[in-house]
């Protein structure tokens, strides 16, 4: 899906380019355009900047360790015919060397970090400006009438061109400029919906922001000019901004995590359930068939739509480590192939979090409980009955935890994979380990 989602965005700007040459009356308007190449960056950009007499290359900064390992192959191919090579900061707001302590280390527990990048900004505040376009149509150069370097399709490159029918993952800058748009609306009440699925209290910008379809600065912007102005819902989300800024700089630091290691390495030695047994409970997790209502509800959301609600992530991931005592690399492997948001960084930086491995994480003894999470953050069963239409007709007390039911269970719902209470106790007993290390 995520590949969908860059191709149809890709063909929309395309399109938005066009239409800026045309209005500003270029003469090349037809020539205005995005010039396309499908293959190893390796070899399709050199080739392309050669054809094109590039002077020099510009792209944007990229920390996972794999994207690394080509922007260096990249470079080295350009050098190799004498075109330049710049890499820059566009993802974030503070990156790498930025925000570091007193003693120039990175910060490894979120809430210094977090009050040292404050202070940066307000030292900096033109790091979240606007960028002036006026004028750009006209500064837009054609592309060489004897290149073809049209947009390839999905089905030539192997890939489906379907996405979910939903309205808060369609592809291109007008649709996220549209959900920003949505989110000034209810910026304000954030930090009282944002954990209820069956609300719309998300801002729903994760994948444009993933793929660069809005503006790391406009969002931050938004945040600080209402944070001005008193409001807590904004000062919440700017948070979230700033976690997403923190988790990059912890994978720049720590470029291990890309090997599948804990950041505390102490982790590294708990032992996880493995055989037939696991592999079926895994199964059951991936497909929404665990018997607890909103942990599959929420992994059907997943499946259905590459989307998760954020509590809902925390949620899944802490009942597939702490009560099914799976490896939570699996898990984030799982999101990694399913999510159409997926950031590395900021993947990986959560499944650790819940598995009380990673920087600043939960500590290992909070384990949340499947049910009182439902009861607490869909109390009416609202987003349960959407993704688990056969469970509907319960009340909204059974609806949690359809075993427990007095009246007439559901036949076509499983039961429950494990006991909440003795996989808690099970999971203390398995983070020993660390308990014994600390």
């Amino acid at each position: 899906m995520r590949v969908t989602f860059i191709h149809q965005s890709l063909a929309k700007l395309n399109q938005q380019l066009k239409q800026l040459a045309l209005e500003a009356n270029n003469p090349d308007a037809e020539l205005i355009r995005i010039c396309f190449a499908y293959g190893k960056a390796e070899h399709e950009i050199p080739k392309l900047a050669q054809s094109l007499g590039a002077q020099k290359v510009i792209v944007s900064h990229d920390d996972e360790w794999r994207s690394l390992q080509r922007d260096k192959q990249v470079q080295h191919a350009l050098e190799q015919i004498g075109i330049a090579w710049q890499s820059v900061k566009d993802h974030v707001i503070f990156e790498r060397q930025e925000v570091l302590t007193q003693g120039s280390k990175p910060y490894s527990v979120f809430t210094p970090y977090k009050k040292a990048w404050l202070q940066q900004l307000a030292l900096n505040q033109a790091v979240i400006h606007e960028h002036s376009t006026q004028g750009l149509g006209g500064a837009l150069a054609p592309v060489p009438s004897y290149l073809n370097c049209g947009l390839p399709t999905l089905p030539e490159m192997g890939f489906s061109d379907a996405l979910p029918d939903h309205p808060i993952l369609h592809p291109g800058t007008v649709a996220g400029l549209t959900a920003w748009s949505d989110f000034t609306s209810r910026i304000d009440c954030y930090d009282q919906t944002r954990d209820f699925p069956a609300v719309k209290g998300p801002s729903y910008l994760s994948v444009h922001l993933r793929f660069g379809t809005v503006s790391i600065r406009e969002l931050a912007r938004l945040a600080v000019s209402r944070m001005q102005k008193g409001s807590t819902g904004a000062e919440i989300w700017l948070s979230e901004l700033i976690w997403r800024d923190f988790y990059h700089q912890i994978l720049h630091h720590h470029p291990r995590l890309c090997e599948g290691k804990s950041f505390k390495p102490e982790y590294d030695q708990i032992q996880w359930e493995t055989g037939a047994a696991a592999d079926a409970d895994f199964q059951a997790w991936c497909l929404g068939q665990t018997g607890y209502p909103l942990v599959d509800a929420a992994m059907r959301q997943l499946n259905q739509t590459g989307y998760m609600h954020n509590r809902l992530r925390m949620v899944v991931a802490s009942f597939l480590i702490k009560d099914l005592g799976i490896d939570w690399r699996w898990g984030e492997a799982y999101f990694a192939e399913k999510l159409l948001d997926f950031d590395f960084a900021a993947n990986n930086g959560g499944w650790q979090w819940a598995s009380s491995s990673g920087c600043d994480a939960q500590p290992y003894f909070r384990i949340f409980n499947p049910i009182s999470q439902s009861e607490k953050f869909d109390a009416e069963g609202k987003f349960i009955r959407r993704y688990l239409p056969e469970l509907a007709a319960l009340d909204n007390k059974s609806i949690h935890a359809p075993w427990m039911s007095k009246g007439t269970k559901p036949s076509n719902y499983p039961g429950p994979l494990v006991d909440h209470a003795q996989a808690r106790i099970k999971t203390l007993e398995r983070y020993a380990v660390v308990k014994m290390k600390g």
